[in-house]
């Protein structure tokens, strides 16, 4: 390949958003050239939503296995991380190869290189291939997409720099587990992980420096989920903060700030994300990662798209999905709708899943709107009593009294993501709470909790 290449357009980070697109505008006949500096499909299929969600439907398998002997008899079951970490190794991951994302995209007709990417001015990317090669240079006469995704965070904490501390990407290729782990993080990621290696019999704690787990959702659904966790043993400690890390012969030992010291043969590190647009060369075309923002097309500029994490819409495979179908039209000169946040959707897939859509009842009346909120308890339905053990939940509606509609709903129990779809598409929709009463609901089922949640809306 010649150093300098004229293209039609270059996809600068290939994570799920970033490969669909390039798949998508090679398919449409444009000359494309994707990079990615780690693998083709980003953090989603190698360390995030693929593999550990096949650690959580093992541990899951061990929590109902628990549960048998109530509902039909006596059941032993030795755990074994083996054939968990088997199945993540060679069914998800490959051995974190991504050989086969590769290929698809070539057949597709895209150029595909791992390397470092940078901008350097418009329509302009210098590549640094992976195998020490010289720079090589594209111009792209429609643009370039950047979709550069983020990486784990670690927080400031003294002592914690250069110990041998796990991420989420450390504990997904874990073939061993430790006695007893610390994590540091009550978000989603802290919490599954938590959930998953108490039920392997790890010693867990799980110290959020904030008041409550997962704070970006409803407070009933984070008393309910932390009743559950310490229900199974784990030690949840909140406002608690790491003052220092210590490691010395196989054992971690973090200080808090009130002085009290915990010890763990691990330490996993789930203090969120941080974005990785440094080094993308925003600044070769007058922007800056610290205020960078785009349209309703993703454009942050003529003949620059940005998709993913760092818009500031959600840290979720399908938030960038949906931006790069968006995205690809504008590239293609195609119309179609803009995009639209009011009814992003999330899910944790702890037991029970806890999910959400829109507004929290804080954030809509944040937003000076005229809120109702019905609830319901989901445990309390009829499939609950004759779901049994496990079925602890809960549907939370909110309202905007004003227009009538919901602008927010949640939902905690089995299925928790698969029942939210509803509220989702209520919210996505603007379909009047007259008219989601008048609906029928089938019973016995989860959903049906909605139906009595907005019977408590109306009363």
């Amino acid at each position: 390949m010649d150093d300098r290449q004229q293209v039609d357009l270059v996809v600068v980070g290939l994570g799920p958003g970033g490969e669909a697109l390039a798949t998508g505008a090679a398919k449409a006949g444009l000359r494309v050239v994707a990079v990615d500096k780690h693998l083709v499909g980003g953090e989603c299929p190698y360390y995030g939503c693929i593999p550990t969600k096949m650690m959580l439907r093992a541990a899951d398998a061990l929590a109902e296995a628990d549960r048998a002997g109530t509902l039909a008899g006596d059941v032993t079951v030795v755990p074994s991380w083996t054939p968990v970490a088997r199945r993540v190794s060679q069914d998800a991951t490959a051995d974190w190869d991504d050989r086969a994302a590769v290929e698809r995209l070539e057949a597709a007709g895209a150029t595909v290189l791992h390397g470092a990417a940078r901008l350097d001015g418009a329509r302009r990317v210098v590549v640094d291939p992976a195998g020490g090669s010289g720079p090589l240079t594209f111009e792209a006469s429609r643009g370039v997409v950047l979709n550069p995704g983020t990486r784990p965070a670690a927080p400031p904490v003294p002592g914690l720099e250069g110990t041998p501390y796990w991420t989420n990407r450390d504990a997904v290729r874990a073939t061993e587990l430790p006695g007893s782990l610390v994590v540091l993080g009550g978000g989603p990621i802290g919490c599954e992980l938590a959930q998953v290696f108490v039920r392997f019999g790890v010693r867990v704690t799980l110290v959020q420096r904030g008041e409550r787990l997962l704070p970006g959702d409803e407070p009933e659904a984070s008393r309910l989920l932390r009743d559950v966790l310490e229900g199974e043993g784990v030690e949840v400690l909140t406002g608690a903060e790491a003052s220092a890390v210590e490691h010395a012969e196989g054992v971690f030992t973090v200080t808090l700030q009130d002085g009290r010291r915990l010890e763990g043969d691990q330490l996993l590190v789930a203090a969120g994300r941080r974005s990785n647009l440094d080094g993308t060369g925003l600044e070769s075309v007058g922007l800056s990662a610290d205020d960078l923002a785009v349209d309703e097309r993703l454009r942050a500029q003529d003949g620059l798209w940005v998709l993913g994490d760092v818009t500031g819409h959600g840290a979720y495979t399908h938030v960038s999905m949906y931006q790069s179908a968006i995205a690809l039209r504008d590239v293609l000169g195609e119309d179609g709708a803009p995009a639209r946040y009011e009814a992003v959707p999330h899910t944790t897939f702890t037991d029970p899943e806890v999910a959400g859509v829109g507004l929290t009842e804080s954030a809509a009346r944040a937003a000076g709107l005229a809120v109702r909120v019905g609830t319901a308890d989901l445990g309390a339905s009829s499939r609950g009593f004759t779901h049994g053990p496990g079925a602890v939940g809960l549907v939370k509606l909110v309202e905007d009294a004003d227009r009538g509609v919901l602008v927010g709903g949640s939902v905690v129990g089995p299925a928790g993501g698969e029942i939210l779809s509803m509220i989702t598409l209520a919210v996505h929709a603007a379909v009047p709470v007259s008219t989601l009463s008048t609906m029928i609901y089938a019973y016995p089922t989860f959903h049906r909790t909605i139906e009595s949640a907005l019977a408590d809306l109306e009363a």
